[in-house]
């Protein structure tokens, strides 16, 4: 659950941005992409979806721990599980859209206790 957190704010796949904040700190970021076009904004974008697809990748190797050897399964089995995975970001982005922004942080929040639960169980 955390990894899927983790994946989805890093990512900004969700409006995540703490709304007390000024709007000139959140865009920071987005101002830097927009300040390049062609091969630059290319390969910047595909900087994006690379970090979308490795942190998808780990996650997908967790949840399908599909070990069996076999080069086609194991791929198959990891394709498999990426396409669920997107089939989940898009549903939650789909809900997270009609969340206020208030309740974003409380997400992330939220998100950190488990992890920490999950600390906790894992030493234990």
């Amino acid at each position: 659950m955390t990894l899927l957190v983790i994946l989805l704010v890093e990512n900004t796949r969700i409006p995540v941005d703490d709304p007390t904040t000024h709007l000139e700190l959140t865009m920071i970021h987005e101002v830097m992409v927009l300040d390049h076009s062609g091969p630059d904004f290319g390969l910047i974008q595909y900087a994006a979806a690379l970090k979308v697809w490795i942190l998808g990748a780990l996650l997908a190797g967790l949840v399908v721990p599909v070990r069996s050897g076999s080069v086609w399964l194991d791929g198959a089995a990891m394709l498999v599980g990426m396409v669920l995975l997107a089939g989940v970001i898009g549903m939650i982005e789909s809900a997270m859209a009609r969340y206020r922004l208030v309740h974003v942080p409380q997400f992330i929040v939220g998100a950190a206790t488990l992890s920490a639960v999950a600390f906790i169980i894992r030493l234990v």
